[in-house]
Order: structure tokens, then sequence, then C-alpha cells
């Protein structure tokens, strides 16, 4: 076997351990993200109120996780990670014991500021690849991504069941997987990052500034391609924030509802990112990844925005309300919902099928474009700054996620429900008419 062959080959035994952490410490993450909004509810909070929690964590990584990946540039990925993971796992215990909404707000800043944990896993996965198998191993991260998404609810709905209702079970469930994380890093994973040809230029490079942000958006090859992460995420990270809200006034779907088609869709984006990303990227390109990417997006993202306000057949008002409304201690009262849900007098298939055919399209541009985009930023960065570079992409995904929750709750409040969408879809409409001019293969 000739070295060329066998360069072509992703060598996974090499980059389990990254998955392995990556999926690990998503599950804790992803067990949390859909009880964010009960736990600052609990404390008379508005729904503005809870927006801007949900921003915080990506605000707070847009800062943060770009500095630790410029310091995993010097110092290696694996302190890097150590310390990202010790913050979350301290974010998540806070969140278990907090007790007011300042606590709440102090617990996803912790947790944001030290979120370089996908950056810097990222870093691990370029530094353990050829350029060929690089796609690959960036969309096995993107398929652990899927899974830890796809367990998490699920793991959630256990806790809860078994707990009675007790969301901060969920929470030091989530810090349980966050110091599972650690030890792997600790005791499995092995230093990727080796000196380059420059060492000392390496150590003399500053960590991560704004400064840095703006000499990565000038350079042709690298500035388009962060822009268009910055652009997709805004679409994308908006649909995902919103998309339970919009189902529950288009269709009467309540949480449950809602949860399976996000694990369908888990699935099938678990299916794209670790079957057939790499096959395409050999095949056909990640510039061709790329600009599919964004047109199947946005064709789910308008297909989404058209779906007919017929609500499923199973849906009962009242039923809906009392789920809403919780159990026990925390139970709100039911007039104080001031979301408009559907009436039960046009039930019906057509809007729930819509819904699904418009998802698989969103899911596959959602599933495709991250990976396919990082991997074209790390082969235009020098060896010594691939993980500076992700965490410029990470910021510009941060910041995304940051904007997109404020921004699509005000269209959707406005305008109405459809609009985030459309909107959406517009922006990627507009960046796929530019990108085949400015993504260079």
């Amino acid at each position: 076997m000739t070295t060329e062959t066998t360069n072509e080959k992703l060598d996974f035994k090499r980059i389990l351990p990254v998955l392995v952490i990556v999926l690990v410490d998503l599950m804790g993450l992803s067990i949390i993200i859909p009880l964010l909004p009960l736990y600052a509810a609990r404390f008379g909070s508005s729904p503005l109120v809870i927006g801007i929690l949900q921003a915080t964590y990506p605000m707070m990584q847009f800062l943060g996780a770009p500095i630790l990946g410029r310091l995993s540039d010097r110092f290696g990925r694996k302190p890097i990670l150590v310390v990202s993971q010790i913050g979350t796992l301290i974010g998540f215990i806070m969140l278990g014991f907090a007790n007011s909404l300042l606590l709440l707000f102090i617990s996803r800043i912790i947790d944001g500021l030290s979120g370089a944990n996908i950056s810097t896993a990222q870093a691990a996965i370029a530094d353990s690849t050829t350029e060929k198998t690089r796609t690959q191993g960036l969309g096995l991260v993107g398929a652990a991504f899927g899974i830890g998404f796809v367990l998490g609810p699920i793991l959630a709905f256990i806790v809860l069941a078994a707990s009675g209702q007790n969301y901060q079970a969920v929470a030091f469930t989530a810090a349980f997987f966050s110091l599972t994380s650690i030890l792997l890093t600790v005791f499995w994973f092995k230093e990727t990052y080796t000196e380059v040809e420059n060492p000392e230029a390496s150590r003399k490079r500053r960590p991560f500034s704004f400064g840095a942000l703006r000499e990565a958006l000038s350079r042709p090859a690298i500035g388009f391609l962060l822009i268009l992460m910055f652009f997709y995420q805004i679409a994308f990270g908006g649909y995902e924030q919103l998309f339970s809200l919009f189902t529950l006034t288009r269709l009467g779907m309540d949480a449950r509802d809602t949860s399976g088609l996000f694990v369908l869709a888990g699935l099938f984006i678990i299916v794209v990112q670790g079957g057939l990303i790499g096959r395409w990227s050999k095949q056909k390109g990640d510039r061709w990844l790329v600009l599919m990417g964004i047109g199947t997006l946005a064709i789910g993202l308008i297909g989404t925005a058209l779906t007919p306000a017929v609500p499923i057949p199973w849906y009962e008002k009242a039923k809906v309300l009392e789920s809403m409304a919780g159990q026990g201690e925390f139970r709100v009262s039911i007039q104080s919902i001031n979301i408009q849900l559907p009436d039960e007098s046009a039930k019906g298939w057509l809007g729930i099928a819509w819904l699904l055919l418009a998802s698989f399209p969103a899911a596959l541009g959602g599933g495709v474009l991250q990976p396919a985009v990082n991997s074209l930023i790390t082969k235009a960065s020098d060896k010594s700054e691939v993980g500076g570079m992700l965490g410029a992409s990470s910021a510009a995904y941060s910041a995304a996620n940051a904007i997109a929750p404020l921004f699509y709750g005000a269209l959707f409040q406005w305008f109405g429900g459809p609009v985030p969408f459309f909107a959406g879809g517009l922006i990627l409409a507009i960046m796929w008419l530019f990108a085949p001019r400015v993504v260079k293969a």
C-alpha cells in the first residue's frame, strides 16, 4: 500500500477519543437546553428575558472560544480542552443549585466563556487528518453532535420521569456527563498538536483579538467563509430556536411532538455527517458541498414558512395548555400563558406532512454546511494557525447564535410565525448567488 493511498483513508482509531469526548460533552449540553426557558420562567421571567438568557451562552462563547482557540495553538489542545470542560462542569453545577435568575445568568456566562470544547476538538481533528480526509473527520464531529442532540432530549425525558419532574436532577445529570468528558480527556485523549515549521512564530502569535478577526476576514479565501458561517447560523440557528414555537402556534404541537421531529432530524443529520459527507467530499469536493448546503437549507426554510396552518389530527387545545402550565410547585396559571394557539376546527395531516417534507432539505443543508466550511477554512490556513482560524469560525457561529433568538424573536412577534423562516431563506438565497464566484475549489 502506497503512502498516498494510506493518506486517503481516515485514521479512525486516532480520532475516536475526540469523537467520544464531543459526544459525551454534547449529551450534557443538549440535556439542559430544552429546560432553560422553564428554569427562567420559574423566577417570573418575561419572554424577552428568556431570550436574553438563551443568547447569553453563545454571546460569552463568542468572546471566549477564539481566545482559547489561539491558546490551543500555543499550549496544545489537551490543556485547553480540560480547562474549557472544567468551566462547563462548574456552569452545570451552578445551574443545579440556582435559586435565582442571577445565578442562572452567571452559570451560563461561566459555561459560555469556557466553551471552547468544540473548536478545540475540531482543531484536534484537523491535526489528526490530511487534506483529503479532513472534511470526513470534521463531518464525524458533526455526527457526534447529532447523536448527542438525539440522545440528550431522550435522557432528559427519562431523568424527568424518574425524578418526578425535578429540573435540578437534569442539571446534575448534565454535570455528570461533563465530569465524564474531563476524565476521558485526561486519561484517554493524547495530545495531537505538534510544533510547526516556525515554532518561534507560533509561540509569539498573540491570543485571538478582534484585530485578528479583522485580519482573517480580510483574507480572500477565508473572509467570505467566515461571513458565510455567520449568516448560515443566523438562518439555521433561528430555525432551531424558534422551531418549537412555530410548530406550537401553527400546528398545535406540544413539546413531546416537537421533540419527535428533532429526533428524526437528528437521525437524518447523523446519516449525512457520519456517512455521506465524507463520500461527497471526495467525489465532488468541499465547494460543491457548500453550494449544495446553502441551496437546500434555503429551500427548507422557505418551505417551512409555507407550512399550512392545519393542526395535527390529535391536537386538543386544553391538553396542550395543561402541558405548558407544568406540574406541582412549579405549575403556572393557564391564564398567564400568552401564546396564541390554533383552534380545533380544521385538524388534519396536511400541515405535519408538509413540515416533514420541508424539514429534510433544511436538515441536509444544516448538516452539511458547517463541516464543509470549516474544512475549507483549515485548508486555506497555515498549520500554525488552524486553531485560531477555527476559533474565528466558532466566534462567527457563536455571534450568530447570540443574535438569532433576539432578531428572529422580534420578527416572530411583530410579523407572525412564517416571517422569520422566510427571512432566513432569503438570506441564504442571497449568499447562494454570491458563493459560486467567491468560494474556490
